[in-house]
């Protein structure tokens, strides 16, 4: 037989006698390749999905007409663009190869469901609009009722009603902001069948009352014109044919660019940005997972010393014994990672799930599974696999013929120089990384650098893992001798006469767990900078606010400002709006309010110039934000906005305090000819001297109920909620990590479990001295809780010291507030050790050795490895040192 089959042989009869010891490599890279196939399933599907949805939604639609200038920003994903004409539609229907030409109108709205509350916002975007009579043109069709032909009559797409339990002839009310009362005359599916578009809400009004409602001045404006072409007119054809047509400063362009637009916004930012987060935890998982492989083939390895020597008396060449390792962990990997492929379908189905319990549903369609979401997974794990065991492969190659005389191995990891060399090296690193991250973060700061300085610390971390681990498994284990007697005292020895395998077996974990720590610190210092923010600028006693975040939501009516002002509860009341402007070039987003007003609500600390002169061409800046641009009092900035205009506006008041407020400040008065849909995000409210909280709060409740019922809460509730986006983070992120935690743990019971193989002639000599099984089995818990300890302990450091680095290198303006949770960081530790003992749970039963294991059969099998308790490496003979 030819070597490569002699090697292929040896591999396959190895894996058959091997196979329950390579159970926990097969389940790591299970786990992680089918995080990574399950993440770019979930991406792949999204796309299509999201791509489908725009592709229904224009399917009728041959061109578009619209405003040639859009206006980015911050926080406006596609920009805003101003409307144009309703009639413009009128005038296209003549144009020779029109078929059709509707003036489209839409913008956010939110409907209030039979119990009060919004429905939908959370996110996915909810809005409103006119029913469309072309039914080519219009995306959807109507399932019962009717189409609205008077104010106050509405159409809902079947998911929002179901979602609001709205039914044909139910009366609501419909955000606008602006409350409008209506009627449902109608609901539609989303094509055929669909209950909606994706998610998000529609209701539909009659283009009389969306124009009114949506638009900023009212009827005769749409946002844009939709377009159906002749029979035998291409979309290319029709755009050249209207565009003599069309007024300056408006384009048209054809229905496919518009979809493809409308797709790049979506898969360009959202879902990259969402595919690559869950790439990087799954990145993560793929790490942990590689230490777990490389430990365990290095026990194997270390345990088949005397049989690869044998084979070495018998002939076999060194690169046959390595070829043979590794086709061996090849073999693993690529079975794994097919199983991991199937796992990776049921693992998307859990990630759109997950977002979906949170509140932030996502498009529903079939899976889709592209080339390389199969490819890509599957050489990842093989990899992983292969990569992990070569440096055993290469040990097992280089084992001597006359290790086979042996008794027992020697354990290279206690190699006094390959120690001082690890000492230097990750010295070297820790010295390099430490000083790299703290300039980072606070010389900058430097996101960057900071990166650059953490990963040289985790490299010297593990790096210096062996050279610690003895000392710190002794140190942990100290406590153990007064409270378990000698089982205790022989678990922490176990842990530490091997301090290369503990190490990577609590590398693995220690991960992980920094990980977890990193977003945990992360997140409780954005959470005390938003407490912060709001104990020091936010001077009022009630918020109103509307309870969405991300792209839904209507936000609150202007008008709601004034009417709580007029209560005899109120002192003083101001409302905060949002728009979008062009200053000096870029798009900003700027605060619209009352700026006299809000200073006696928000602290806006130290303020040169007066807020009260703003007027209609005044602007308030930020301190910050005024160094950064080099402006001063009395400045002149041009502003631009969304409606083609531009003019000089001067800086009449500088802030400290940016906050609540923002960067920019402009009065309604100066935001009222160029503005969009008008609304709200929050309303501060004062009350008078002496009104008990309670009081006023229902007073300012009842008078908000007609204005949608919008939240109505105190100081702490609404600090709370503003730091509600973090807590989801947090969850989801606690979620994506709990793999990547199960297989480090996953690490450890596979580790103690062939630690048991090792040590049947020392367990069994225990045994004959008089251990019980309840304390060998205690011995080997311990043991894990120890290497859980280790792995926990240094995890939680290493994590706080990059989540300070972190909030620091992401605080440009200087302002955020650092702070270690105790509690969570508590919790962390004792699920770290509870996690140790559970993985344990499954190698202490295993440990059972009879008796006579001391001198049966299985000692021979116990003498391979680490010693079995007393070869060299042990540093002593017998039990005692086990």
């Amino acid at each position: 037989m030819s070597p490569a089959g002699t090697t292929l042989r040896i591999s396959l009869r190895s894996l058959r006698a091997h196979r329950r010891r390579l159970a926990g490599t097969f389940l790591s890279i299970l786990l992680g390749v089918s995080f990574l196939a399950g993440t770019m399933v979930l991406g792949d599907t999204l796309r299509a999905n999201f791509d489908t949805l725009f592709a229904d939604a224009n399917a009728g639609t041959d061109a578009v007409v619209r405003s040639a200038d859009v206006l980015d920003s911050p926080g406006t994903p596609g920009g805003v663009r101003a409307p144009v004409e309703a009639a413009l539609a009128a005038r296209l229907r003549t144009v020779p190869g029109v078929a059709a030409a509707e003036a489209s109108v839409q913008g956010a709205g939110q409907l209030v469901g039979s119990d009060g509350k919004p429905v939908g916002g959370q996110g996915p975007p909810t809005l409103a609009g006119n029913w469309l009579a072309d039914p080519e043109l219009n995306p959807y069709r109507l399932a019962e009722g009717r189409a609205p032909a008077a104010p106050g009559e509405a159409v809902v797409n079947r998911g929002a009603a179901r979602s609001g339990g709205l039914h044909l002839g139910d009366t609501t009310v419909l955000r606008t902001p602006d409350p409008l009362r209506i009627t449902i005359v109608g609901i539609a599916t989303f094509g055929d069948s669909a209950d909606g578009m994706g998610p998000s809400t529609f209701t539909a009004l009659t283009t009389e009352e969306a124009a009114a409602r949506l638009t900023p001045k009212g009827a005769g404006q749409a946002s844009a014109v939709q377009v159906r072409a002749a029979p035998g007119t291409s979309q290319a054809e029709l755009v050249r044919a209207i565009t003599p047509y069309l007024p300056a400063g408006v384009q048209a362009v054809t229905g496919a660019a518009a979809t493809a637009e409308s797709t790049a916004q979506v898969s360009g930012r959202f879902l990259t940005m969402f595919t690559t987060l869950l790439l990087v935890f799954a990145g993560i998982a793929l790490l942990v997972a590689t230490f777990t492989i490389h430990n365990t083939f290095a026990i194997v390895v270390a345990q088949r010393t005397r049989e690869n020597a044998l084979l070495r008396a018998l002939g076999a060449a060194r690169g046959q014994v390595l070829g043979a390792t590794l086709a061996e962990a090849l073999a693993v990997g690529l079975l794994a990672s097919l199983a991991g492929l199937l796992g990776g379908i049921g693992v998307a189905t859990g990630l759109k799930a997950l977002f979906a319990a949170l509140g932030f549903s996502l498009p529903t369609g079939g899976t889709v599974i592209s080339a390389a979401a199969v490819l890509l997974p599957l050489l990842v794990g093989t990899v992983v696999a292969a990569g992990s065991a070569l440096l055993p492969a290469v040990r097992a190659g280089r084992t001597a013929p006359l290790a086979a005389l042996r008794e027992t191995a020697v354990d290279r990891a206690a190699d006094g120089r390959a120690g001082r060399t690890r000492a230097a090296l990750g010295g070297l690193l820790l010295a390099a990384g430490v000083p790299l991250a703290v300039t980072g973060a606070t010389g900058g700061p430097s996101v960057a650098l900071t990166t650059a300085g953490a990963l040289a610390v985790l490299a010297g971390l593990v790096v210096l893992g062996p050279v610690a681990a003895a000392f710190a498994v002794r140190t942990l284990g100290a406590p153990l001798t007064r409270l378990r007697g000698v089982p205790g005292t022989l678990a922490g020895r176990n842990a530490a006469r091997n301090p290369r395998r503990t190490a990577a077996t609590a590398t693995a974990l220690m991960i992980g767990v920094a990980v977890v720590t990193l977003f945990t610190v992360f997140g409780a210092s954005i959470r005390a900078t938003l407490d912060r923010t709001v104990d020091d600028s936010f001077a009022g006693d009630l918020a109103v606010t509307a309870p969405s975040f991300g792209a839904g939501g209507s936000g609150l009516s202007p008008r709601l400002a004034d009417a709580l002002a007029g209560l005899p509860e109120v002192r003083q009341s101001v409302g905060l709006g949002r728009g979008v402007a062009r200053v000096d070039g870029h798009g900003r987003t700027l605060d619209v309010t009352d700026p006299a007003r809000l200073a006696g609500i928000v602290d806006l600390g130290r303020v040169e110039g007066s807020l009260g002169a703003l007027g209609p061409d005044g602007l308030a800046v930020s301190r910050a934000e005024a160094d950064r641009r080099g402006w001063r009092l009395g400045g002149s900035v041009t502003v631009g906005f969304t409606d083609g205009t531009s003019g000089p506006f001067t800086v009449r008041a500088v802030y400290d305090a940016a906050g609540l407020a923002g960067d920019y400040l402009v009065t309604r008065e100066a935001w009222a000819p160029h503005r969009g849909q008008d609304s709200d995000t929050m309303v501060a409210v004062a009350l008078r001297p002496g009104v008990p909280l309670a009081q006023g709060r229902a007073a300012v409740e009842r008078a908000a109920a007609p204005f949608g019922n919008p939240q109505v809460q105190d100081r702490d509730q609404y600090a709370a909620s503003a730091a509600s986006g973090v807590d989801m983070m947090l969850s989801v992120v606690y979620a994506l990590l709990a793999l990547a935690v199960l297989i480090a743990l996953l690490g450890i019971a596979n580790t103690l479990t062939l630690a048991i193989h090792e040590r049947t002639r020392e367990l069994g000599l225990l045994r004959a001295v008089g251990q019980t099984r309840g304390q060998l089995r205690g011995m080997v818990r311990w043991e894990s809780v120890l290497v859980a300890a280790f792995g926990t302990v240094g995890g939680l450091g290493l994590g706080a010291f990059l989540g300070w680095a972190l909030v620091k290198a992401s605080d440009a303006a200087g302002t955020g507030s650092f702070a270690i949770p105790p509690l969570q960081l508590a919790v962390v530790l004792v699920a770290g050790l509870l996690a140790g003992a559970v993985a344990g749970l499954r190698p202490a039963d295993g440990g059972r050795p009879r008796l006579h294991g001391a001198a049966g059969p299985g000692a021979g099998r116990g003498a391979v490895g680490d010693g079995g308790g007393q070869g060299p490496a042990d540093g002593g003979s017998g039990p005692g040192r086990g």
